[in-house]
């Protein structure tokens, strides 16, 4: 499985508009946000704005940088196999 990360701008209605779509194999599986400034403590990390079939999660993750979601987001893909 290939993770592939898109930048685009997501009219979230707040600051937070730095976004990556996240692809599996071609297919959408996640929005994330960076969080912006407003956030203070997690200012720049990534939160899951929505997750997609077996990447939703009712209480969506917060993630340092790139490389952890992207970590976690196939763990999620693979252990629903």
């Amino acid at each position: 499985m290939k993770l592939q990360f898109q930048p685009v701008q997501v009219a979230t209605g707040s600051n937070d508009s730095d976004s990556r779509l996240v692809f599996a194999d071609g297919f959408l599986v996640a929005v994330l946000v960076r969080l912006s400034d407003d956030h203070e403590a997690t200012a720049g990390q990534w939160y899951l704005e929505a997750g997609f079939g077996r990447v939703d999660d009712a209480h969506p993750p917060i993630f340092v940088d790139l490389n952890e979601a992207q970590v976690w987001i196939a763990g999620q893909l693979a252990a629903s196999r």
